[in-house]
């Protein structure tokens, strides 16, 4: 693709995601006083930022984002969701899913203008890398959520990986859903690095997927078992990604 195509499309993308994130922050607005009182999990006001995120992937040529069928026959509730982490894309994609969840991200993002207000009003967690007081923090706003049975996302490497190969886990998601006796549901994603190139504001052409693994009882688990938990979601994930790698070239 020519670099002036490029820098244009990439420009068109980024309206996108302002422009229909500012839509939904606009919304989230008026919906927040008048559902927050009964929807304590923030399920709509949260849907309607995933539903923006989708609609950036679909108005956008540079993108295929897809869901690998068929996803299992669950559907989470007291549920901790990890995936790999390949881009500041993997969101667009893993929105896809049928289902709202609550997100850790980094609290950087939260001072975005307009999304990081969008992420504020769907109850997105914030946390300070590196700054224990916030982690404890961000935990147990996680425990609350999955105590009302509302799931959380969680990147267990903690940032985008370099290259093809995952970065070490986290302990932090394993020990939440040991706690709080969740299920763990491994998700795997691949082609969004190819979405934005880490240290590059352009986007690229990319065809992604994300695929959704069998979810993993904690029930019983003491924090005696993370190690052996965290391998073994780490080695479905990975064979979620080897499933999926090959489409999408």
């Amino acid at each position: 693709m020519s670099a002036p195509r490029t820098i244009l499309l990439s420009v068109w993308t980024y309206l996108l995601i302002f422009g229909l994130g500012g839509l939904a922050f606009c919304l989230q607005f008026v919906l927040a006083p008048l559902t927050w009182p009964f929807d304590h999990g923030r399920r709509i006001t949260g849907r309607l930022f995933r539903l923006a995120a989708i609609g950036v992937t679909k108005l956008n040529p540079l993108w295929d984002f897809r869901v690998h069928r068929p996803l299992p026959p669950y559907r989470p509730r007291r549920t901790v969701v990890v995936s790999n982490h390949c881009s500041q894309t993997d969101p667009f994609l893993i929105s896809h899913l049928p289902w709202e969840m609550k997100w850790l991200g980094k609290a950087s993002l939260f001072r975005v203008p307009i999304l990081g207000w969008a992420m504020f009003f769907a109850g997105d967690i914030p946390v300070v890398r590196g700054d224990r007081g916030s982690a404890k923090g961000a935990m147990a706003r996680c425990r609350r959520y999955l105590m009302r049975d509302t799931p959380v996302m969680i990147f267990p490497e903690g940032t985008r990986a370099l290259g093809d190969e995952m970065g070490p886990f986290k302990d932090g998601a394993f020990h939440l859903a040991i706690e709080t006796g969740a299920d763990v549901l491994p998700i795997a994603v691949a082609g969004t690095a190819a979405a934005l190139p880490k240290h590059d504001w352009r986007f690229g052409q990319a065809r992604a997927y994300v695929a959704v693994g069998a979810p993993i009882s904690t029930r019983g688990l003491t924090l005696d078992d993370l190690p052996a938990l965290k391998d073994q979601v780490r080695t479905e994930i990975q064979a979620l990604r080897d499933q999926i790698t090959p489409l999408t070239g």
